[in-house]
C-alpha cells in the first residue's frame, strides 16, 4: 500500500495533488533533495515528506472520505513510528489525527503550534502612494538584515535572540539571491524573501517591517513588487500567513492574494523546534 517517496517524485505532477499544490508547496522543497525521506500511496492519494529540521508535511487527497483516511493514517504511523518526527503539517483535521496517532504510538505529547492561511496571487494589485523602492539585498546589508531577523523571531515566535546570532542566517539568505529590501532613501525599512521556486510557484516568506516604521505600506509595496517579479518569470506567487496575525492577512489580500486553503502545524514535544524560515 505504501511505497518510498523519491526525489522530485512523479506523484507531484498527479492531477489530485496539483489541485492542492499551493497549500502543500513545501513538499516540493522537501522532495528536491536526494536525501528525501518519505512515503506515498501507490495510487498517489497520500504523500508524507519527512523533514529532519522542522515539521514534516502530509497531504491526503480530498477525494478520500473521512472513513477512508483513518486506516491510511494508521498505516502511515506504523511505517514511521520508529522515526523521530519533529511535527506534522497538513489540513487541520488530518494534522490533528496524525498527531494523535503518532503521539499515542510513541508515547509522546504534542501541541498545536500554528494554523496558517495559504495564499496565492494570480494578479498583483500594486499599492499606490507608497514612498520608497525595492532592491536586492547585498552583503553590505548583513547587519540590518540580522537585526530584522532577530526582531522577526521575537514578533513571530516570541523567541528573543541577539542580532549577532543572526548574522550567519542573514548572509545565507543574501547569498541565496532571493532577499529583497524596500528602502526609503538609502535606509532599508522592510524585507521579504523569495524562499523557494518550484515548477509552478514561487514562495515568499520572511516578510518583516520594524515596528517603528509600520503602517506606511512598505511591506505591501515590497511584497507586491516581489510578487510581480515572480509572475514575470512565469511563476505564481504564494505564501503562508499565520491566522493569528489578522493585519498581515489583510495586507496580502489587499495586494491580490487569494486564499487557497488552511493548514495546521502540530509539534511533538521533547524536540528542539526549528524557527528558521524554510
Amino acid at each position: 500500500m505504501l511505497e518510498k517517496l523519491w526525489p522530485q517524485d512523479d506523484v507531484l505532477d498527479g492531477r489530485e495533488f496539483m489541485q492542492n499544490e499551493v497549500a502543500y508547496n513545501l513538499i516540493h522543497l522537501l522532495t528536491a533533495s536526494p536525501e528525501t525521506q518519505g512515503w506515498k500511496l501507490l495510487n498517489g492519494r497520500m504523500i508524507f515528506a519527512k523533514s529532519n529540521h522542522a515539521s514534516s508535511w502530509l497531504w491526503v487527497s480530498s477525494h478520500l472520505r473521512a472513513e477512508e483516511r483513518e486506516p491510511l493514517l494508521e498505516a502511515l504511523v506504523k511505517q514511521v513510528s520508529a522515526e523521530q518526527i519533529i511535527g506534522v503539517v497538513s489540513e487541520p483535521e488530518v494534522a490533528a489525527k496524525f498527531a494523535e496517532l503518532y503521539a499515542k504510538a510513541n508515547q509522546r505529547a504534542y501541541r498545536h503550534a500554528m494554523t496558517m492561511e495559504v495564499y496565492h496571487c494570480p494578479v498583483v494589485n500594486k499599492p499606490v502612494n507608497v514612498a520608497g523602492t525595492s532592491r536586492l539585498a547585498t552583503l553590505e546589508d548583513t547587519p540590518i538584515i540580522a537585526r530584522f531577523l532577530a526582531d522577526f523571531s521575537e514578533d513571530a515566535y516570541g523567541v528573543s535572540v541577539a542580532p549577532s546570532a543572526q548574522h550567519q542566517s542573514a548572509e545565507r539568505m543574501i547569498r541565496n539571491g532571493g532577499l529583497y529590501l524596500w528602502t526609503l532613501g538609502e535606509t532599508p525599512v522592510s524585507m521579504a524573501q523569495i524562499a523557494h521556486r518550484s515548477v509552478r510557484h514561487g514562495r515568499i516568506n520572511a516578510v518583516f517591517t520594524p515596528r517603528e516604521v509600520r503602517k506606511h505600506g512598505y511591506a505591501s509595496g515590497l511584497v507586491a513588487d516581489v510578487s510581480q517579479r515572480l509572475l514575470a518569470a512565469g511563476l505564481t506567487p504564494m505564501l503562508y500567513a499565520d491566522q493569528a496575525n489578522p493585519h498581515s492577512n489583510r495586507v496580502y489580500r489587499s495586494i491580490g492574494y487569494v486564499s487557497a486553503g488552511v493548514i495546521s502545524d502540530y509539534k511533538f514535544m521533547n524536540h528542539e523546534e526549528d524557527d528558521k524560515p524554510q
